[in-house]
C-alpha cells in the first residue's frame, strides 16, 4: 500500500492557499496538509485568495486541475468565504442558487475524470461573542451539505469541526491561530500555527470517512 502514489488536488480560497515566505506568518491549511499523510500522498494546492466557487471556475482554475486529474485522484473543494461577499458582485453567489450550481460543476468534472470529490465547508473564523465561538456562513455550509447529499459525495464539515476545536480551548489559546494576533485586524486568515491546526482537522476528517485515502493518514 505504501508504494501507491495518490494525488490530491485542492480547490479553495486564501484560508487554504500556500503562501511564500514573504507573507509569513500568514498561511493556509493547504501548506501543511501533507504533513499529516504518508509520503506517497502528493498534494497539489491550487487554492488562491479572493476566489469564490464562481470566480475559481470562470478564471479557468478548475479546468487547469481537470487537465491533470486522473482516475483515482482526489479533489478537495473548500469554497464559501468569498461567495458570501455581496459587496463584490463579481464573486458573490446566492447560497441556495448559483453557489450550489457551481459546486455541482466541481463534482461533475471530477466524476467525469473518475476522480473522487470531497466537499469541505468553509473553515471557521475568530468570531467570539459573549464567551462563545460562533459558526459563520451558515447558509453556505447548509447548501454545500445539500449538494453532498444530492450527489452522494463525501463532505467534511470543517466549519463545525474548527469551531468545536476552538471551543475546547480558551480565546487566548485560539487568538494566535489568526492573523489578528499579528496585525490587530484580521479574524479570517491563519497564522502558520493556526493553518497547521486546520490541516490536522482536515486530516482527521479524512480519517473519519473510511475511504482508501483514510489509510494514508499518519
Amino acid at each position: 500500500m505504501e508504494n501507491k502514489k495518490i494525488n490530491v488536488y485542492l480547490a479553495g480560497d486564501s484560508t487554504v492557499q500556500t503562501y511564500d515566505s514573504s507573507s509569513s506568518p500568514q498561511a493556509g491549511w493547504g501548506q501543511y496538509i501533507a504533513n499529516y499523510f504518508m509520503d506517497n500522498v502528493h498534494f497539489f494546492n491550487h487554492a488562491i485568495g479572493g476566489r469564490s466557487s464562481k470566480t475559481f471556475i470562470k478564471e479557468g482554475r478548475l479546468e487547469r486541475i481537470v487537465q491533470k486529474m486522473k482516475e483515482g485522484d482526489y479533489l478537495f473543494i473548500q469554497m464559501g468565504h468569498n461567495d458570501s461577499t455581496k459587496t463584490r458582485p463579481e464573486r458573490y453567489t446566492e447560497p441556495y442558487d448559483d453557489y450550489k450550481q457551481y459546486l455541482k460543476q466541481y463534482i461533475k468534472v471530477a466524476q467525469e475524470k473518475k476522480t473522487i470529490p470531497i466537499l469541505i465547508t468553509p473553515v471557521g473564523r475568530l468570531h467570539y461573542v459573549n464567551g462563545e465561538f460562533l459558526e459563520d456562513f451558515g447558509d453556505y455550509c447548509n447548501a454545500m451539505k445539500e449538494v453532498a447529499e444530492e450527489y452522494n459525495v463525501m463532505l467534511i464539515d470543517l466549519m463545525k469541526e474548527s469551531i468545536h476545536y476552538f471551543s475546547s480551548l480558551s480565546y487566548n489559546q485560539v487568538f494566535p491561530f489568526f492573523m489578528i494576533s499579528v496585525n490587530e485586524t484580521d479574524c479570517t486568515h491563519f497564522t502558520e500555527k493556526g493553518a497547521n491546526e486546520m490541516a490536522r482537522l482536515v486530516s482527521e476528517g479524512i480519517k473519519g470517512l473510511t475511504i482508501e485515502l483514510s489509510h494514508y493518514v499518519k
